[in-house]
């Protein structure tokens, strides 16, 4: 009968309960591990994992987007922080706070103004090169706390050597707990998705510190209660942390894009990057508000509330509201080893390190693989001010493509006193150069030609500034007394060439554009 059939609707709700619940077990260590990545005590990862999945999903246009705090914006906030306060301090962690609120700042007004298209500028290569050297840099910093050591305060590259100098320091039930947690999560995806592999090594490694009593370092005492509106900010240092919070809001909205593109393209289903920036904006202001950190979304995460049945964003409210109902239990997890922390981060980040996609980049294109190994580099180099490198990076990247439409290739033949001509690439006053010393190259080679005809149908594009070069090589050719004949032009330049070169200084000279 129709009426014995389980409503759909409560359906839903009940795979959306699941999967909720299911990506909180998940979110709950890592959001501990990445808050000490930030420089941050674990509570202030919790706060951020209990309000931010709650706010995006009022916005959200992805059903399976689950946000948080991640491994990349953790390390982005420990660059931009580290200058300003030590990691740990009261100052510190407000300055998080508020590094968090002009992040979501920043991403509402994008999405509110409709310029969610910003987040394409940023080119695939620079992006390969900047996340591939961020993973690095954050298996750098998790590789001390891997093998249960306690570096000086000496920075990133130099606590990674002094690590692997001092291997007698190493800690053997430190390393065991690594290559478990390691092996339990890695091991646990191949074997199925659903697999709780964060989960079950969380729990395995609590286990074992208790009760073999593990001298090494642990999480600590930690009594986090539910979290408290806290706008006792230092607001004064808001200028010196603008440039690092656009970076962010940007830089993490590329993961968040890609997950939302992704889902979008398999389920057939439309989605809005406006929206999405609003939806990660209120995010990061509900974690702002409470002593959190800058959040994003989670590729892993968001994969597993696909898996586990989500049906709409509300998934991601229950996932909140799930950590939120532990906050008050937290302090059982204050014996937890801080290896396995390292391990669930180096863990959730070497599949970011993409050397052979690098090393493609650069066989395919040696410009754009300049791009991403110079970002690369620079994000290495700089730390932990890797934001810098994203700003390089940008600039280089449109340096790059500025480079390349200023050299547009001109094909050159010439037959029966005719010099033809066939610009591809774009044309504007930057390339012009080339369209006339192929124009002169020609003509020098072909000494009894009388007439030029130059072929358009090759050039993406030809605005205002094209269309007065071309207005220059046709003033120029009337001076030589060549009949010129401009042909293939592309239906959408026609109005503008006719604009522009119909004018009297042209006279004599054959226009005939067509296609």
């Amino acid at each position: 009968m129709k009426g014995s059939e389980p409503n759909t609707t409560d359906r839903g709700a009940l795979r959306d309960i699941i999967a909720g619940i299911s990506v909180a077990l998940v979110l709950i260590p890592q959001a501990m591990a990445y808050a000490e990545l930030a420089g941050l005590s674990s509570a202030h990862g919790l706060y951020a994992a209990a309000v931010a999945p709650v706010a995006a999903a009022f916005f959200a246009s992805s059903p399976y987007l689950q946000t948080g705090p991640t491994a990349l914006t953790a390390l982005l906030t420990l660059g931009a922080l580290l200058p300003l306060a030590a990691t740990g301090s009261v100052e510190y962690a407000a300055l998080a706070a508020l590094l968090a609120l002009i992040v979501g700042g920043v991403r509402v007004l994008v999405g509110m103004v409709g310029a969610g298209w910003i987040a394409y500028l940023m080119s695939r290569p620079m992006l390969d090169g900047f996340t591939s050297g961020a993973a690095v840099l954050i298996v750098a910093t998790q590789l001390p706390g891997a093998v249960g050591v306690v570096t000086p305060d000496v920075g990133v590259l130099a606590g990674l050597w002094w690590t692997v100098t001092n291997i007698g320091a190493w800690e053997p039930a430190a390393l065991l707990l690594t290559g478990g947690t390691l092996a339990l999560i890695l091991g646990g995806r191949r074997l199925h998705v659903l697999l709780p592999g964060v989960l079950i090594a969380t729990t395995l490694g609590l286990m074992f510190s208790i009760l073999s009593g593990y001298s090494g370092p642990t999480v600590g005492v930690m009594d986090t209660g539910f979290p408290a509106i806290a706008l006792d900010l230092p607001w004064r240092a808001v200028p010196g942390l603008l440039i690092a919070g656009v970076v962010i809001a940007f830089v993490g909205f590329a993961e968040v894009s890609a997950i939302a593109r992704l889902y979008a393209g398999q389920d057939r289903m439309p989605w809005s990057p406006d929206r999405e920036f609003i939806s990660q904006g209120a995010a990061n202001l509900a974690a702002g508000l409470v002593s959190g950190l800058p959040v994003g979304g989670s590729f892993g995460r968001s994969a597993l509330n696909r898996m586990a049945g989500a049906r709409t964003r509300w998934s991601g409210a229950i996932t909140g509201l799930a950590v939120l109902a532990v906050l008050p239990f937290t302090s059982v997890l204050s014996a937890l080893p801080r290896a396995v922390l390292s391990a669930i981060v180096i863990a959730a980040i070497v599949s970011l390190i993409r050397i052979p996609a690098m090393v493609r980049v650069w066989r395919l294109s040696p410009a754009q693989g300049f791009v991403t190994w110079m970002t690369f580099a620079l994000t290495v180099a700089l730390a932990p001010r890797i934001e810098l490198a994203v700003l390089f990076g940008v600039l280089a990247a449109v340096g790059v493509h500025i480079w390349r439409e200023m050299r547009p290739s001109v094909k050159t033949w010439s037959k029966k006193g005719e010099v033809h001509l066939e610009p591809t690439g774009v044309l504007w006053f930057g390339s012009a150069r080339f369209l006339e010393r192929a124009l002169l190259e020609g003509l020098h080679e072909a000494r009894d030609a009388k007439r030029v005809v130059i072929h358009l149908g090759g050039l993406g594009r030809i605005d205002l500034s094209g269309a007065l070069v071309l207005q220059d090589i046709l003033e120029r050719a009337a001076e030589m007394n060549l009949e010129v004949e401009i042909t293939d032009v592309p239906s959408h330049a026609h109005r503008i060439l006719e604009s522009v070169l119909d004018s009297p200084k042209q006279d004599g000279i054959v226009e005939r554009p067509s296609g």
